[in-house]
């Protein structure tokens, strides 16, 4: 539903089935014993609402606050449409838990949006600037008992931090941002000696002496011993040690006898644990463990080269926002996109545009081989000295974060298109180098005019070239020679299309599957192009220059996730082994093509031949299109499907490869058998608060094709203990015959929920999801 109808509010909480749960919301929720940072997840229940005179006070009166989970946005969104002075105020969130020990505190936030400030018992505690970081605050003063901590969360657009520009619109930056705490935040106890950062990095990968150079900090170090275990596939293969000095902060060690670990690779994403142990004699004083990979990625003026081997660079821009739920999503949501970027999309590399993104998502890209180029907060400006201070802040913070992840393999440390050689490049590169000297730096231009790219700058080229336009030749600019040479973006909506709806017309969309397809085509046919990140893999919401209604549709697939004819020939780039591709740019529907798709209709697969077939009669083999794309592994296929008026055939397509069939699709062109699906990602969830799945629903043909012509409304709700995030009503004439929801459980009992959708023509589908109890398996989602 859209607008304030949506909040959960404590009456619709309640109808939902909430009273059992009510008093953990008000009495406690999180009882707090266990050490470590990760003691307790603050998923659960807080109760939201408006910043207000003494908010932050312990004994505020909480009627006027509604219960919410984390991670959470503070105003209600639809799927498009979305408008910043809905959440450019400062809000309250309050949490009341229950501490079962004495001891020391800290409570860990990884995303809030824009700056925080935190208050413990109605005492403030500390700060933070900035909406894409983590931060960590002390909370002294936690009694045993109930304790209230309370967050005042500023989303205002006048806050001077990257990427805003106080005294601008919030249109004058390429993607809205919606406040809140909109990722993970745990609490809890913490020993007097705590590590407080693990950086396992690498070293002589690709030499049989292959080691592993640690550094470790700790908090309030007395003598103690220092030992690193590194371990692959549950088998312990090397440790090393070192003594920390009484007073000492830091403390450096090496790990030797290595030659047997697995290299992580695109193809083989072997991880290992590293775990270091704090002791002082027979006692543990803390233990940490933090994943990493051996592989090494190099860029040069030849290409890019990943363990030795010439890897091209073949991916898309990632932005992190969901309809309904700006960028709070839980982790399983997160995860997701990373599955849809490597598994469906074939990429091998994604950017993360334009900040750094959920460590869920990192963590997915590194169990499935899918390389990272990460960057700063930013876009297409540079701010005054306090905004230059609060950048440099930000290149440490990710830096630190994320150094461990194998499959990071360059920092942005440029603002995305702020062009120039201002003395603050210099010194983001510099500190990234100080903090890891593994990795290269870089940052993407939007014109490759006098630009440094060597030293204290980056050592990168990337540049976003959209020098293609519509109806003129398609190129990309050439390497600069003697740099190594990234492209960073390409095609978008400024090749002369505004946006590329699945609503749009036919042409249209199969003009955007053919300008990816030919912008990588050309990427691939010069190895000194290291490769080519293509503009973009799902819609987002922005108010910036060729947006519509609130949105961009540059993706590949929309802001559901759900593919459009462009993500066909991604799809197709993969191996017939690992997956058969058979998927026709156009629609097989009579209504906006009566006489079909007609001649030189295009076919995306990696097959070696196709068969094509109406009502089971051949047509005969569809023609190979590598003469247009000759650098492609898997050029597409091209068929002649004019049909005569009045007629309705079954489409088949049977594609072989090696001389075997591989792949049979079906596609019905009668409508009267369309069906209404309702498709979960995760059959099962977890019970706790912070967890979460997308259900599909979509006007399907009778073979599960869909039909991106249906108009028509389609009502959802869901019953059981658990939240619908998305519209209760969806039109599928502006969504193009298919959207989604995600399904969120509340923290409570396990149970079962049940989805279900309504269309007039199409009649009723259901989606079922069991939930279970927290530390029990939740199904097979990541």
């Amino acid at each position: 539903m859209a607008g304030d109808e949506r909040r959960l509010s404590r009456r619709g909480f309640l109808a939902a089935g909430g009273a059992a749960l009510l008093g953990a919301v008000v009495a406690g929720s999180a009882g707090l014993a266990a050490p470590g940072p990760d003691s307790g997840l603050l998923t659960d229940f807080w109760l939201f609402g408006r910043y207000a005179d003494g908010c932050t006070d312990a004994g505020f009166d909480e009627a006027g606050l509604d219960p919410v989970q984390l991670p959470h946005c503070v105003a209600p969104l639809s799927w498009t449409g979305w408008d910043p002075a809905s959440w450019q105020d400062r809000w309250i969130y309050r949490k009341h838990f229950t501490a079962t020990t004495a001891g020391r505190y800290r409570a860990r936030f990884d995303g809030v949006m824009t700056n925080a400030a935190v208050y413990l018992n109605g005492t403030f505690v500390a700060s933070h600037d900035g909406g894409y970081l983590p931060f960590e605050v002390e909370l002294p003063g936690v009694a045993e008992g109930d304790n209230t901590l309370a967050v005042v969360v500023d989303g205002r657009w006048a806050l001077d931090v990257p990427p805003n520009l106080p005294g601008a619109s919030p249109a004058v930056l390429d993607f809205y941002q919606p406040a809140g705490i909109y990722r993970p935040a745990t609490i809890g106890t913490v020993p007097r000696t705590r590590i407080t950062d693990v950086f396992a990095c690498p070293v002589d990968v690709l030499s049989p002496g292959r080691s592993l150079h640690v550094r470790c900090e700790l908090e309030r170090a007395v003598p103690a011993e220092v030992t690193a275990s590194v371990r692959q596939a549950g088998r312990e293969l090397a440790r090393g040690s070192a003594s920390m000095p009484a007073g000492g902060t830091a403390v450096e060690l090496d790990v030797r006898g290595l030659d047997g670990v697995r290299l992580w690779d695109v193809a083989d994403p072997a991880l290992c644990d590293v775990v270091v142990t704090v002791r002082a004699g027979a006692a543990v004083l803390d233990r940490r463990t933090v994943r990493t990979g051996f592989r090494e990625a190099r860029f040069t003026p030849d290409g890019f080269f990943l363990n030795g081997r010439r890897l091209k660079l073949f991916g898309l821009n990632r932005h992190q926002w969901y309809p309904f739920a700006g960028g709070a999503m839980p982790d399983r949501v997160q995860r997701r996109d990373a599955e849809i970027l490597r598994r469906e999309l074939n990429c091998t590399m994604v950017r993360c545009s334009h900040y750094p993104q959920s460590s869920a998502f990192l963590d997915a890209c590194d169990e499935l081989g899918l390389l990272v180029w990460e960057e700063i907060p930013g876009w297409g400006h540079v701010g005054d000295d306090a905004w230059q201070r609060r950048n440099l802040q930000d290149v440490a913070a990710m830096v630190v974060r994320d150094r461990n992840h194998p499959s990071v393999v360059v920092w942005g440390t440029r603002v995305n298109e702020a062009n120039g050689t201002t003395a603050m490049y210099a010194k983001t590169g510099r500190l990234a180098k100080q903090l890891d000297p593994s990795r290269p730096t870089s940052g993407a231009l939007a014109s490759t005019t006098g630009a440094r790219y060597a030293g204290g700058d980056v050592e990168i080229l990337a540049y976003n070239d959209y020098t293609a336009r519509r109806g003129a030749p398609f190129r990309l600019r050439p390497p600069q020679p003697g740099v190594p040479y990234l492209v960073t973006e390409a095609i978008g909506t400024l090749a002369g299309v505004r946006a590329y709806r699945r609503t749009d017309p036919p042409a249209t969309r199969q003009l955007q599957a053919e300008l990816h397809a030919k912008a990588h085509d050309l990427a691939a046919a010069d190895d000194r192009y290291c490769g080519l990140l293509a503009w973009c893999a799902f819609d987002y919401p922005s108010g910036w220059q060729r947006s519509v209604g609130g949105s961009k549709f540059a993706g590949v697939a929309d802001i559901f996730r759900i593919a459009k004819p462009a993500a066909a020939f991604y799809a197709s780039q993969g191996p017939p082994d690992v997956r058969a591709v058979a998927e026709p740019g156009f629609d097989w529907d009579f209504t906006a093509q009566p006489a079909g798709p007609g001649r030189g209709a295009t076919i995306w697969s990696n097959c070696d031949r196709l068969a094509v077939f109406l009502d089971d009669r051949p047509v005969g083999d569809a023609r190979s299109r590598r003469a247009d794309f000759p650098h492609l592994p898997h050029p597409p296929f091209a068929v002649d499907l004019v049909v005569p008026r009045g007629q309705r055939p079954q489409l088949r397509i049977d594609g072989y490869a090696g001389g075997r069939l591989v792949v049979s699709r079906r596609f019905s062109g009668d409508r009267s058998r369309d069906v209404l699906g309702c498709t979960p990602d995760d059959p099962s969830l977890r019970a706790d608060g912070g967890d979460a799945t997308r259900v599909v629903i979509a006007a399907t043909d009778r073979f599960g094709t869909v039909r991106a012509g249906t108009t028509g409304a389609v009502s959802v709700a869901l019953a059981g203990l658990g939240e619908l995030i998305g519209d209760a009503k969806l039109d599928f004439g502006a969504t193009g015959g298919a959207a989604a929801v995600w399904v969120r459980p509340f923290a409570g009992p396990p149970g079962t929920l049940v989805l279900t959708a309504r269309h007039d023509t199409l009649g009723t589908a259901t989606a079922t999801i069991t939930t279970t109890a927290t530390g029990k398996t939740a199904g097979t989602g990541s």
